[in-house]
């Protein structure tokens, strides 16, 4: 059986371009489930990187603490993110771009990291997406019940 087969099995209407809109809403909900927890996870462990190093000044002077008390509790919105998304993608997928959108704002007004903000937009993109693939994976799944 191939990976596409294990998709078709489940999907709201396994023909043609739905199959497919199938595969990549089940795709961008596991990434996008996923891929927030870990990078929450990681503000408290800093495997990844020195997180604090992205935190715009202005930012930082905005919150109460330092720069790595901000970044924890970033940890902690983008965990509750990803759970989100796992349970309510079609809302969880605007949430996740409206964060990333804040994360593009911080980056591109410390005048660096530019290449972190543009692949934030990809993603940003993506997590529309996901919102929109997840609306009509909802109505589908409704009209076969």
């Amino acid at each position: 059986m191939t990976l596409a087969g294990s998709f078709r099995r489940h999907t709201p209407s396994a023909t043609g371009a739905s199959a497919g809109a199938d595969q990549a809403y089940r795709l961008l909900h596991t990434v996008f489930t996923i891929a927030p927890i870990l990078f929450g996870l990681d503000k408290f462990v800093g495997l990844l990187t020195d997180w604090d190093k992205y935190l715009a000044p202005w930012i930082n002077d905005l919150v109460p603490g330092s720069a790595h008390t901000a970044m924890l509790l970033v940890g902690v919105i983008e965990i509750v993110a990803g759970i989100v998304v796992a349970v309510r993608p079609d809302f969880g997928g605007y949430l996740v771009a409206a964060w990333l959108l804040g994360i593009i704002v911080d980056l591109v007004s410390m005048g660096k990291f530019y290449d972190i903000a543009l692949r934030d937009f990809g993603l940003l993109v993506a997590a529309l997406a996901l919102a929109r693939l997840a609306a009509w994976h909802r109505a589908g799944a409704r009209a076969t019940a």
